[in-house]
């Protein structure tokens, strides 16, 4: 009977796992989480390395661990402390997870983190990933940590079927096997590294990678980069809200987002999506009549600001409105509201598309500056300077 294609390339992992090892000793790049041993910091990173790429995830690596250098330190900060040094990196909920386990490390480990995988997996945020690659990179214990990267080259170099839903498991076995008794951090940052610099998901450079001769893909398919397949990239849907900058002697009128979901946490100007058939202008008196229990008007459109989030892209129909005639409280809404000056304001844990907004924060705004664009994406950093001013916010009064 002729042996299956990926049995026949199977024969090879422990001289996959040599020539990978060699490979990353000659030419690793020199990354800032990979000059420590400190597990606290390797964690640190790995977190950060989840959902952000290499290039940028450093300048926001040092500036958390220059804010807060130890779990100790992590663990007695303010959530709000937290979020505002994670701003501008996104899926803030990774902020909140690593602030709830360095908390419960401090209360319950003595502020250690344990070396076992089994032991990781209970504290908050560490999913199977993340508690193998900790365990790996920081404590050397042999295991493979299995990111999008690592299972795209595993199953590329031994051709391991798709179908079925046995990838993971399959690769996890292939991957120990590869391991064999290199050290469990250099082979795991090699497998890493290597999908992000040569197995690419689209486009891949085969012909300079090292391991081409090895790799079963390349070897016996036409076309490597499609596989294994891909599932079709579903339609971002579009949202329209409308988002209101509300002036009272000299103060403006902030949210906070609650603390589960999108932007949890985080503070932004108040407003919402749009209601079908219903105008920005409504939506936006609508907004501050549910969420502030205020009655406004609508003085200016200030500009749009187009918004890309994890999973839709937004347009926030911006404007100056007038007015705090009613209770000044939520009706039916959990929400802590400020009245924050604009010098207060950047100093709050800030959404990206909220940031984009605070050219309109000004005495010009309220005096009436003028229509203005506020377009850009995401990927945008054209934020006005933040002053370093602590927000002494004061809660809504009626």
């Amino acid at each position: 009977m002729k042996r299956p294609k990926s049995a026949r390339w199977a024969r090879g992992v422990r001289e996959v796992g040599d020539r990978l090892v060699a490979w990353f000793e000659r030419e690793a790049l020199d990354l800032p989480w990979r000059r420590t041993r400190d597990p606290y910091r390797i964690w640190v990173a790995e977190v950060l390395l989840q959902q952000t790429r290499v290039e940028q995830a450093r300048p926001y690596y040092g500036r958390f661990l220059a804010a807060f250098p130890t779990i100790e330190e992590l663990a007695q900060a303010r959530r709000e402390e937290v979020l505002k040094v994670w701003e501008g990196a996104g899926y803030y909920a990774r902020a909140h997870r690593l602030h709830e386990a360095a908390q419960f490390l401090i209360h319950r480990r003595q502020g250690k983190l344990p070396s076992e995988v089994e032991e990781m997996e209970q504290l908050p945020g560490f999913g199977p990933y993340t508690s193998r690659a900790v365990a790996a990179i920081a404590f050397g214990v042999p295991v493979v940590a299995l990111d999008a990267n690592a299972l795209r080259v595993l199953a590329r170099l031994f051709l391991i079927d798709p179908s079925g839903g046995k990838t993971a498991p399959r690769a996890e076995a292939l991957g120990r096997q590869a391991l064999g008794g290199h050290p469990p951090r250099a082979f795991n940052e090699a497998l890493m590294e290597l999908g992000q610099r040569y197995c690419t998901a689209r486009s891949p450079r085969c012909g300079a990678c090292p391991l081409a001769r090895r790799c079963a893909a390349r070897q016996e398919l036409p076309d490597p980069g499609a596989f294994p397949p891909r599932r079709p990239r579903p339609v971002r849907p579009r949202v329209e809200a409308a988002v209101g900058l509300l002036e009272r002697e000299g103060r403006w009128l902030v949210g906070q987002r609650p603390p589960g979901g999108l932007l949890g946490g985080l503070w932004e100007f108040p407003g919402g999506k749009l209601k079908p058939g219903e105008s920005a202008e409504a939506a936006i008196i609508r907004e501050f009549r549910e969420e502030a229990g205020l009655r406004t008007s609508v003085v200016e459109h200030l500009g749009d600001v187009e918004h890309d989030y994890s999973h839709f892209h937004a347009t926030l129909h911006v404007f100056r409105l007038a007015g705090t005639k009613g209770t000044g409280h939520p009706l039916g809404v959990e929400r802590t509201l400020r009245w924050v000056t604009a010098r207060e304001l950047p100093a709050l844990p800030l959404p990206t598309a909220t940031c984009k907004m605070l050219v309109w924060v000004s005495p010009r705004t309220s005096r009436g500056s003028g229509s203005r664009r506020g377009r850009s994406s995401a990927s945008g950093r054209a934020a006005p300077a933040r002053p370093r001013a602590r927000a002494h916010a004061r809660t809504l009064r009626p």
